[in-house]
């Protein structure tokens, strides 16, 4: 594979490492403490260093890449914060309730948690590795006004289910207000829209095989969408309210995702 010459391919290779060092490392700490409570916090954690030290790694330090990295930093503190948290508040992760006993297990779950930061990262980590800028034009705005929506839509969901779950009288419910009325997982459309937001900036900058790192939006929403997040919490619905009408009227009435189309 050829790189481009303007761009310090050894970040990639350092942030890879330090990436997977930082998981193992976690997972060391989760099995001798028993405990799951801050793989979130983790992640969250490993995206912010990441994206910082990509960007004193590299060097550029231009305007693109600073507010590019502040950008995940910022999206990095929220979600971390408000995952950790969650588990706080409920005691436990219910993901990780068989494999926190067995530790090789556990290991194959942090991991891909170490995958999945490199993976989704890697636009604003090959951006950060360029040492040639060009000026901000309309890629950058539009990229960077969808991470804005994005966050939005995900901040504003986690706020909303928040509230309602904490209110006693909904104990045992499920939300179906605010933007939980138009989609049925809102946070993972913000989620998916602001990876997309930050790539297309990252894309402006990049040459040949870089945009391969289109792979970050398309993972994130393969996960999501097919792996850990609608067919996980879908089957958790179906167990807690199949046998309730409004539920299931709710789910047909509802986009999966995209309000109004899926």
């Amino acid at each position: 594979m050829v790189f481009a010459d303007d761009m310090d391919v050894s970040v990639l290779y350092k942030s890879a490492a330090l990436d997977l060092g930082i998981q193992w490392v976690g997972w060391a700490v989760a099995v001798a403490l028993s405990t799951e409570k801050f793989f979130d916090l983790a992640g969250s954690a490993t995206y912010a260093l990441l994206a910082y030290l990509s960007l004193q790694w590299g060097g550029g330090h231009f305007t693109r890449q600073k507010v590019q990295t502040t950008l995940v930093l910022i999206w990095a503190f929220r979600l971390g914060s408000y995952l950790f948290m969650r588990v706080l508040r409920e005691g436990k992760d219910v993901r990780f309730e068989e494999a926190k006993k067995n530790p090789a297990h556990f290991l194959v779950y942090w991991t891909l948690q170490a995958v999945w930061v490199f993976i989704t990262l890697l636009p604003t980590l090959i951006l950060n590795a360029k040492s040639r800028d060009r000026s901000l034009g309309f890629q950058d705005y539009l990229g960077w006004s969808l991470w804005a929506v994005g966050i939005l839509l995900e901040a504003v969901a986690d706020h909303q289910k928040s509230v309602f779950k904490a209110d006693p009288e909904n104990s045992g419910k499920f939300i179906q207000s605010g933007l939980w009325s138009i989609s049925q997982h809102p946070n993972y459309l913000g989620e998916i829209t602001l990876w997309l937001g930050l790539y297309i900036t990252a894309a402006g900058v990049m040459q040949g095989w870089e945009h391969f790192s289109i792979v970050s939006p398309i993972f994130v929403a393969f996960l999501l969408i097919k792996v850990s997040g609608v067919p996980l919490l879908d089957e958790l619905g179906m167990k807690r309210w199949g046998n309730n009408p409004a539920y299931l009227a709710y789910r047909e009435r509802t986009a999966v995702l995209v309000p109004f189309v899926w």
